[in-house]
């Protein structure tokens, strides 16, 4: 698939079969979200893979509380892969290299073959000393803020098609 055409074709999936996702697809997605954009070249995002089930689950319910969701309700809709992004708190740039990271994550997991959705609410889940404390226990040092959670896997159904573009979204300066 040609870069304009994955731009231009990718949608969020949020309905996904239960198979797991080959290690080498995940790490060349993971791949790209460590070369998207960011300020200065500072690299002020990090990424967790996460595939052990146990661990996804407990993320899918905190990410429920925070959503205030009935408990039970999976907001990674079924996908077995999460990979959380986090940046840098004291970087002034955090955010917006994290969401470069997203975007570049999704982007490759459609190149692959796969669908993803970016999940909110990993700011709020990891500001919680709990998530914090995890953090620290898996081996991740310093101040992070929680960006998102993409999500990933094979698509359970047809893609969803893509919503009208809205009109008069460009100005144009000559």
């Amino acid at each position: 698939m040609d870069a304009m055409e994955n731009l231009l074709t990718r949608r969020s999936v949020r309905k996904y079969k239960p198979d797991m996702v080959p290690e080498e697809k995940i790490n060349k997605i993971i791949k790209a979200g460590l070369y998207a954009a960011n300020g200065m070249g500072r690299q002020s995002a990090i990424i967790v893979a996460v595939t052990n089930k146990e661990i996804r689950d407990k993320l899918s319910a905190a990410n429920c509380k925070v959503g205030g969701w009935k408990e039970g309700f999976d907001p990674f809709y079924g996908a077995p892969v999460v990979l959380i992004v986090l940046a840098d708190k004291n970087s002034s740039n955090n955010k917006y290299d994290g969401a470069c990271v997203m975007e570049n994550l999704m982007l490759a997991a459609h190149a692959e073959g796969l669908g993803s959705c970016w999940i909110n609410r990993a700011r709020q889940e990891f500001e919680t000393p709990e998530w914090q404390a995890w953090l620290k226990d898996i081996g991740v040092e310093g101040e992070w803020e929680g960006v998102g959670h993409c999500i990933l896997g094979y698509t359970d159904g047809d893609e969803p098609e893509p919503a009208p573009r809205k009109e008069n979204r460009v100005y144009r300066v000559k």
